[in-house]
């Protein structure tokens, strides 16, 4: 197989062969999690977590399963066993999880004529005290309503009370998974940039960029803005049928997961097309505001600084250039298991950076029936300054398309 540029293949990519979570005891690990929350919940007056489906399910189990209108949670008192509560047709599934392979839990299985909330109220009722009950924020509601009328009385909050100072800080092998997602890619927004790209429509290079960034190593794409023209001036463009033109630019922002970690990068490159279009003086100007705008914001990160600085930070530099009010979202957003989760880089956000914490830093400038501009990294905090683990061109690409 042909070797990637790092010395890889693209079958050891795809496997996860030699890093990742791939082969490795995590039993250690999410102990260690279940002791951090077990820790927090004897600060608080709650008395167990009801965990659904979702990021905080998989960081406390490792478990991802079928979203379905039958129940699955995970029942964490703070005395007593850890349960998994699933249907019996996900049973040996959940038993196979990290958690579940390493005992952490005991598997609950529940039949199709069970009632899956009186098994649920049964558990707390033998570790969770009369405290209150924390549910993850993505909970369907016809679950937690389920849950109030199995257990009448009890209040509810929010898991985030207990697990958001735990997931919030990245350990070395969180930070390796969102490595790994960001170097793959890196190597689709290259490959993408050598094209073909002009005559094909926005659609077809969305799909491209998903196909390649399983080919690099994601386990599953999760996004692929391909934002020609003026549609570049929409952040959140939906690729189209529009066709790439020679003499424009195209924002790239591109993101998937690997081991459930993402990655989350966006470059705009500049088609000079057969000819040699090349980008005009104001293209070059907002770009370059962008650009120093977004190395700026990097390079003031370390520990203590608040998350509202650095947004402040790349804010001044577009407003002083004369373009502020066309710098329309915040600068950054948190990344792990989610591909939007805290810290956020947004005035008003005074919580102050952590070693550990991970996020986007992508400032943009938006023009209207125009172009637009972004460039996105994704930086952890580290003690003595950023660690960027985008390693992508950050000056303009102009590509012959």
């Amino acid at each position: 197989m042909t070797p990637a540029a790092d010395g890889t293949s693209a079958a050891e990519r795809a496997t996860g062969s030699g890093a990742g979570t791939a082969g490795r005891d995590r039993a250690p690990e999410l102990a260690a999690r279940f002791d951090g929350v077990r820790n927090a919940l004897s600060e608080t007056d709650a008395g167990a977590l009801l965990l659904g489906l979702g990021a905080d399910l998989r960081y406390l189990t490792g478990y991802t399963a079928h979203a379905l209108e039958r129940l699955t949670l995970l029942v964490l008192p703070l005395d007593g066993p850890a349960a998994l509560v699933a249907p019996r047709l996900e049973a040996m599934a959940a038993a196979a999880s990290p958690a579940g392979a390493a005992g952490l839990v005991e598997i609950v299985a529940w039949d199709e004529t069970d009632d899956p909330f009186a098994l649920v109220a049964a558990r707390v009722a033998r570790g969770g005290g009369s405290g209150r009950l924390l549910v993850d924020p993505v909970l369907p509601a016809r679950f937690l309503l389920a849950l109030q009328r199995a257990m009448p009385g009890r209040l509810f909050g929010l898991s985030t009370e207990v697990l958001r100072g735990l997931r919030i800080v990245k350990s070395a092998e969180e930070v390796e998974l969102l490595r790994r997602a960001a170097h793959a890619a890196d190597r689709v927004i290259r490959r993408i940039a050598t094209g073909p790209l002009i005559g094909r429509t926005e659609l077809e290079v969305s799909r491209q960029v998903r196909d390649l960034l399983v080919e690099e190593g994601h386990d599953e794409p999760s996004f692929a803005i391909v934002a020609s023209g003026p549609n570049g001036a929409s952040p959140h463009h939906g690729a189209g049928e529009r066709r790439l033109r020679p003499g424009e630019p195209v924002v790239l922002d591109i993101g998937g997961t690997i081991d459930g970690y993402g990655s989350d990068i966006t470059r705009t490159i500049w088609l000079a097309g057969p000819d040699g279009v090349q980008p005009s003086p104001e293209f070059l100007e907002v770009y370059g505001l962008v650009q120093r705008a977004q190395a700026a914001a990097t390079a003031a990160v370390r520990p203590g600084v608040p998350c509202e600085e650095l947004d402040a930070i790349a804010r001044g530099i577009i407003g002083d250039g004369g373009f502020g009010e066309a710098f329309i979202h915040r600068l950054g957003h948190g990344i792990g298991l989610e591909a939007h989760e805290d810290p956020y880089l947004v005035a008003g956000n005074r919580e102050r950076l952590a070693v550990g914490h991970a996020f986007s830093i992508e400032p943009g400038i938006y023009l209207d029936g125009r172009f637009g501009v972004r460039i996105e990294d994704i930086v952890v905090c580290g003690p003595d300054g950023p660690t960027v683990l985008n390693e992508a061109p950050r000056d303009l690409m102009v590509v012959p398309g």
